[in-house]
């Protein structure tokens, strides 16, 4: 399917947003619903709407900033990689050091966001500008990157807190580590499609290590997410909407592992994709509960 990115004429602009992701914008979804439950959840009788629309540019600048290092990270990698080859950096569409004038560009920006927070919260920034760069290259080392992507992804959490409260309590631990279990899940579905081709060029992954227990490792990874979710909703006192939002998310989590219990490859990325509706869902209940 065409998308409008095709159709710009200057070559640069186009291959920069498609090295950015601008085309599939799960990623920037599933960086943001997190960051926005923190939000609500860390002051439900006064949301700051400027604050969570600030959140919302800075996850698009974040995970643009993310793609753009992975494919530097991964500029060896994704040639021999059937779902990778054609990324921008991989078939020489863009220059090694265009990629990293655009990775500065968007640095930048992502430091301007960081300016209009509290203190508190500017420093915490630094701790996700950190997992953020360092992440790509996870895959080389430890046998849990999927791990390590979540943190990345929930710390987002810990700065949105920090940027309501000043503080970071127990509450947005629990939703930090809610965070880390729901990536490490949904990106396990997200590796299996690579799973051969990361078997063959020597990257590691959660669907390599967890091998014929691979969906069961997500369903459990699921059920933790669930539950520090019921636990932080309990602390926080919610009410019925959070809860509702918590059973229709336990359904949609079920239909993906019963979708994918037969391996249908054609699946993998639906169901990876649909995983925005988790955040959706959530978002609901934080913010009604």
């Amino acid at each position: 399917m065409s998308h409008w990115i095709d159709h710009l004429p200057y070559p640069l602009l186009r291959e920069s947003l498609r090295l950015m992701r601008v085309d599939r914008p799960i990623g920037t979804w599933l960086v943001m619903w997190p960051a926005l439950w923190a939000v609500v959840a860390a002051r439900p009788e006064a949301v700051d709407w400027s604050l969570m629309a600030l959140f919302a540019i800075g996850s698009f600048i974040m995970r643009s900033a993310g793609c753009v290092i992975n494919d530097i990270a991964d500029r060896k990698f994704d040639p021999h990689v059937a779902r990778t080859k054609e990324r921008p950096l991989a078939a020489g569409r863009i220059s090694l050091s265009q990629s990293l004038w655009l990775l500065l560009f968007l640095l930048v920006i992502a430091l301007i966001l960081a300016l209009q927070l509290n203190l508190f919260a500017l420093k915490l920034c630094f701790g996700g500008a950190f997992l953020a760069v360092t992440y790509p290259f996870t895959k080389r080392y430890i046998q849990l990157p999927q791990f390590y992507l979540g943190a990345a992804f929930g710390w987002g959490v810990i700065i949105a807190w920090g940027a309501v409260t000043e503080t970071v309590s127990l509450d947005a631990w629990l939703l930090f580590a809610a965070t880390l279990a729901w990536a490490a899940a949904y990106d396990t579905i997200y590796a299996l499609m690579d799973r051969e081709d990361d078997l063959k060029i020597g990257v590691k992954s959660t669907a390599i290590l967890f091998g014929r227990f691979d969906l069961t490792a997500v369903a459990l990874l699921y059920l933790i997410t669930l539950a520090l979710l019921a636990w932080a909703g309990w602390r926080l006192g919610l009410s019925w909407p959070f809860y509702l939002a918590l059973g229709v998310t336990f359904l949609q989590m079920s239909w993906q592992i019963w979708t994918l219990r037969d391996y249908p490859k054609e699946r993998f990325l639906a169901i990876f994709l649909s995983n925005k509706w988790v955040g959706i869902f959530l978002f609901s209940g934080f913010l009604f509960g």
